[in-house]
């Protein structure tokens, strides 16, 4: 099982993006479970949404203690919320900055985790240029596929446009295939998948 937890602020679409992530499983024939936890119910407050794929039925229903990804849709968090509690040592980061990982400060998490899966990624400006609008979570999604390679970009793309359509659907898209050739070439990987 592949346990995905998701970090960002009320209005950011965390929620929105676990659901994502868990149709784009479906979307390959596997298990998947989405689910969000509230603090408070209000635009900017904290927010954490996870995720399970597997290929088998998922039993537990249980937050996600020990993630094998964090995706952290607001940067901010990262100095604010435990966000890195939990991750397992061979777990995946993709945050959303336009900032690299030492202007975090964030050099004693380079140092314990794989440099390698810590992945930076300007969604927010990258939905700006598609969409019109600050909203990173199909981006980060785009991202994620190329990092992980626990979802094919094909499936995210199938499954942001069933869940937008038209021009909205479109923008995502572009978006989710930007990020993920962005990582793919940072990786020494071709754009495709």
């Amino acid at each position: 099982m592949f346990e995905i937890r998701i970090h960002g602020r009320g209005g950011q679409g965390a929620v929105t993006a676990a659901e994502l992530l868990s149709v784009a499983a479906f979307e390959e024939g596997r298990h998947a479970q989405a689910f969000p936890s509230f603090g408070s119910e209000r635009t900017g407050a904290p927010v954490v949404s996870f995720c399970r794929i597997s290929e088998r039925a998922i039993r537990t229903h249980d937050p996600i203690a020990t993630p094998d990804a964090l995706i952290i849709v607001d940067a901010t968090l990262v100095h604010q919320v435990d966000v890195f509690g939990g991750l397992k040592p061979d777990g995946y980061v993709l945050i959303n900055t336009s900032r690299g990982i030492e202007e975090l400060n964030l050099q004693e998490l380079a140092q314990r985790h794989n440099p390698e899966r810590l992945c930076a990624v300007p969604a927010t400006e990258l939905a700006r240029e598609e969409l019109g609008r600050p909203l990173p979570n199909a981006a980060l999604l785009g991202a994620f596929s190329a990092l992980t390679a626990a979802i094919s970009i094909g499936a995210v793309v199938q499954a942001i446009q069933d869940r937008f359509g038209g021009s909205v659907g479109a923008g995502n898209a572009a978006a989710a295939n930007r990020a993920f050739a962005l990582v793919r070439a940072r990786m020494g990987e071709p754009a495709h998948a």
